[in-house]
């Protein structure tokens, strides 16, 4: 999309005159000519970044020169070998821009189906928050991924019939990215799912057991532990919900794979180990 100047002006709140003014002083926005008589005329990430400067400098009170050179020098600064639309994420989320933020989410679920769209675009945003944003912006950014994977989550039609897996984080444990990504594959495989999400205390897990009679309770352990502190969650859990598997996953876990063992959970990677880790519990229990 290219727009004239006029248009700019209309889409960014900022006058003609303005925006002349800032091409010639601090070189931004940098338009293209059309052929033949010359006008000016702007692509759509440049609507978007005198957008950004505007807001900057409007809402935040911030000098002109020190907007621009934020927004040039978040839109420069991208993980490699990112896709469009990974590379119009990080710039937003470090300048705060919920609303540009939102607009690259709704565009992938707009462009990808729904496997793709969760494991290939949202879950790996989440993984690479820490490594590219500031606790603030990370907290921002990754509230409105884990929304997209919740509604993601809800939109996948739950059989009426088929194992019930129940899903949690452990007290301590905030990280529920990855158990949403888990919730949609099970989902999409023929599992009921029940979400109970992050920090889930040991009393939460005992009452939706007893209720539900799930058939397999996965926990996430994203959050680094020593190994005791570790054995211990697990062993509460594993009698916390008893008779039922427990199967485990996450970095934290992987980190603790002989204790895991040792203490009679499982460990799966992906969904796909999951479900083979309870058809053999199952073949287990119906050997004579």
């Amino acid at each position: 999309m290219m727009v004239r100047i006029r248009t700019m002006a209309r889409l960014t709140g900022i006058r003609e005159a303005t925006l002349r003014a800032w091409e010639r002083r601090y070189g931004f926005p940098r338009p293209s000519r059309m052929e033949g008589n010359n006008y000016r005329v702007y692509s759509r990430d440049e609507v978007e970044s005198v957008r950004r400067v505007a807001r900057l400098v409007q809402m935040d009170g911030l000098a002109v020169s020190d907007a621009i050179a934020q927004v040039e020098n978040a839109s420069l600064d991208v993980p490699p070998g990112t896709d469009r639309l990974t590379a119009r994420f990080w710039p937003a989320a470090r300048l705060m821009d919920t609303e540009e933020m939102s607009r690259v989410l709704s565009a992938a679920r707009e462009s990808m189906d729904v496997d793709t769209y969760c494991d290939d675009f949202l879950l790996p945003l989440l993984r690479e928050m820490s490594s590219w944003l500031d606790i603030a912006r990370e907290h921002l950014a990754s509230a409105l991924v884990r929304h997209r994977l919740w509604q993601v989550l809800l939109s996948v039609e739950s059989p009426a019939l088929g194992p019930r897996a129940l899903l949690a984080c452990p007290p301590g444990d905030f990280h529920e990215g990855g158990l949403l990504g888990l919730g949609v594959q099970l989902k999409r495989k023929g599992w009921r799912v029940t979400m109970l999400g992050a920090d889930t205390p040991a009393n939460a897990l005992r009452a939706a057991c007893a209720q539900l009679t799930p058939d397999l309770v996965a926990l996430s352990f994203v959050q680094s532990r020593e190994r005791t502190e570790f054995q211990s969650l697990l062993e509460e859990v594993l009698r916390t919900c008893s008779p039922t598997p427990v199967a485990v996953g996450g970095p934290a876990a992987r980190q603790h794979l002989l204790t895991t063992f040792n203490t009679g959970a499982q460990y799966a990677e992906s969904a796909e180990e999951l479900i083979a880790l309870w058809n053999q519990a199952r073949c287990a229990q119906n050997r004579p």
